[in-house]
């Protein structure tokens, strides 16, 4: 058998360099298809400007809690290097948002900061909530096509003459991704518990029966189970009636958030002593099972807990969550909630 020449050698080693490159680009192109899809609720992210056309005006310079541009502008600029970091510095595809005043401080959020350069898009309606504030979603239009977007509000049926109940609105978008799969996400801020847990229960279920008779709406127009995200700020556990009995009943949808220990950290928000997962997302099954298209990623499911997020806790021991204000007192922090996350990926 013949030697190979001179010649042949350098070319075999330059065809397996190249090799090398095409299965390294191959392999990033595979990571940059992972999709993560997460919630937040910012805690009062207010402009620092008078409504005329609202009675609650309590986050402005002269309200009582002395709302200035400057605090304005510390709170976008913390929430916009908190994003960073929980994206990875990576567009996410989708985050769902909740206690936004308007499109103002969406807009000085996504639009006149680092985050410009991921390419969001913001969806946001005005809610009847009494205190003006709303929930939102923001998604990168290089992973996502919006088909459809739509505010769903809580209809109290024992009110015929006045059956808008002043809360946040559930809000409903459905997209398709790059390979033609659809995707359905609900972003939730249900009824807080002020004025006793037990009061306020009513609400929750009902928010959590609006939102099933939608998830139940879409399923019914599907011959296969839908792809369906739900995530927000529940105002209850993942043990509370309105989620486990009321909003999970039956087995098509999955929370995710269900069991802390694979979760990275104990709770979304601290109550004296005691860490409590109220910020959740919830999938339908066949975002587990499928064995085609976008699926969820096993064990991704994150509470993200980033040191900067906390501080010392004084009072009850351990840390606590670096808010911006706790009751009147102003801290310049975070957020009272941490921040969740899931990860899609493509088989």
């Amino acid at each position: 058998m013949r030697p190979l020449s001179k010649l042949k050698v350098p070319l075999l080693f330059c065809l397996f360099i190249e090799f090398q490159i095409v299965i390294s680009f191959a392999a990033k192109g595979q990571e940059s298809e992972s999709l993560r899809v997460a919630f937040w609720n910012f805690e009062n992210f207010f402009d620092p400007f008078v409504d005329s056309t609202r009675v609650y005006n309590e986050f402005t310079e002269n309200g009582s809690q002395h709302w200035t541009t400057s605090r304005f502008y510390k709170k976008r600029n913390n929430l916009y290097k908190a994003i960073l970091s929980i994206s990875e510095n990576e567009p996410l595809a989708i985050l769902g948002i909740a206690e936004i005043e308007n499109q103002y401080v969406l807009n000085m959020l996504f639009n006149k900061t680092p985050l410009k350069t991921h390419n969001y898009r913001i969806i946001h309606y005005e809610s009847s909530d009494k205190r003006g504030i709303d929930v939102a979603m923001v998604y990168c239009l290089d992973k996502l096509q919006l088909l459809h977007s739509e505010p769903i509000k809580l209809i109290n049926p024992n009110n015929p003459t006045n059956p808008i109940i002043k809360t946040r609105d559930i809000l409903y978008a459905k997209f398709s991704d790059r390979h033609n799969d659809t995707l359905h996400v609900f972003v939730n801020h249900w009824p807080s518990r002020y004025g006793g847990e037990r009061e306020t229960i009513k609400l929750r279920e009902l928010a959590a029966k609006t939102l099933k008779h939608k998830v139940d709406s879409i399923a019914s127009i599907h011959h296969t189970t839908p792809k369906i995200i739900i995530m927000g700020d529940f105002n209850d556990t993942p043990e509370d009636p309105s989620i486990k009995d009321i909003l999970c009943a039956g087995d098509a949808l999955v929370n995710l958030f269900a069991d802390e220990k694979k979760l990275g950290f104990e709770g979304t928000l601290k109550h004296q002593y005691n860490w409590q997962i109220f910020d959740q997302i919830i999938v339908t099954n066949s975002l587990l099972y499928n064995e085609t298209g976008l699926v969820y990623k096993k064990n991704s499911a994150t509470i993200f807990h980033a040191d900067f997020l906390f501080e010392k806790d004084e009072s009850f021991g351990g840390v606590r969550l670096f808010r911006t204000y706790v009751g009147p007192k102003y801290y310049g922090g975070y957020s009272d909630h941490l921040p969740v996350y899931i990860d899609l990926i493509y088989k």
